[in-house]
């Protein structure tokens, strides 16, 4: 069990703007997958974890500040993930860091992050003039959240989940109505979730009255993704799976956790309300 109160989160802080490596805090992932009955050898998906950072600043060797987004990429298959507060607070101790070069902020970006998530994360250092420019998402993706219904619930009931009749389908569905918790804060994490799957045609529906169930789930932003992922799975059994969370930013970060049974998926592709 992990001792939630031994992280940031909700307690008052001391900003630190000189490198502190030392305040990142790791959470294991395996506590809630044990819970879920996923087996860790092999996982049932392959996945990772978009993190963006649109705050990230340092000082170049002459001491004039740079500014930059910073991506990451944490594989479903480590061993940890992040607390989020801990890795804000990370990021601003590089703020009055002196770093020769690029290079070497985001190799030491990799090194950090790496040892504490115990897996090799992917980082890219890219300038605001290099920035991507905001994708609206695939326009050929059903959206979901027009279906005229009433009668929700807002705690997680996998059985909402159910096929409908209609055979076998190819389909991209959308949803703009994923809200979590934090589960030390209580504060309210918003996310688009986009959910790829071929097989037996799944209700929509039920799809939509069973993400609208997690308006009151208090649960970090990849391990709800898990939990979709694993239901989605039992109940429904498609050939193929991919869920993909973007949620917007706190504190000018935002995570976004992919999970699917594909080796090849989609890329880190921002959303409007990102």
């Amino acid at each position: 069990m992990v001792d939630l109160n031994n992280t940031l989160l909700g307690q008052s802080t001391d900003y630190v703007d000189q490198y502190s490596p030392d305040l990142l805090y790791p959470l294991p992932r395996k506590v809630k997958r044990d819970e879920l009955g996923v087996s860790e050898s092999p996982l049932p998906f392959n996945g990772v974890d978009y993190w963006n950072s649109y705050e990230l600043s340092w000082l170049s060797a002459s001491g004039k500040p740079q500014v930059a987004i910073a991506m990451f990429a944490f594989p479903c298959q480590s061993n940890n993930i992040i607390e989020s507060k801990s890795f804000k607070l990370y990021l601003n101790s590089l703020n009055q860091t002196t770093f020769d070069s690029k290079e070497q902020l985001e190799n030491t970006l990799i090194d950090d992050l790496s040892k504490v998530a115990g897996c090799q994360v992917e980082v890219s250092v890219v300038s605001l003039g290099q920035a991507l420019d905001i994708n609206s998402g695939d326009e050929n993706r059903i959206l979901i959240d027009d279906l005229d219904l009433n009668s929700f619930q807002y705690e997680v009931d996998p059985t909402l989940l159910s096929l409908s009749i209609g055979g076998h389908v190819q389909e991209k569905l959308i949803s703009h109505l994923l809200k979590t918790n934090c589960p030390v804060t209580g504060q309210p994490d918003w996310a688009s979730v986009l959910i790829d799957y071929s097989g037996e045609a799944i209700s929509h529906e039920g799809l939509l009255r069973y993400i609208v169930s997690y308006r009151n789930h208090q649960d970090f932003h990849e391990q709800c993704v898990e939990r979709i992922f694993i239901d989605i799975m039992k109940q429904c059994k498609p050939d193929s799976l991919t869920i993909y969370a973007r949620y917007t930013r706190r504190g000018g970060l935002d995570i976004n956790p992919l999970r699917s049974t594909e080796q090849n998926y989609a890329g880190n592709d921002r959303l409007s309300r990102q």
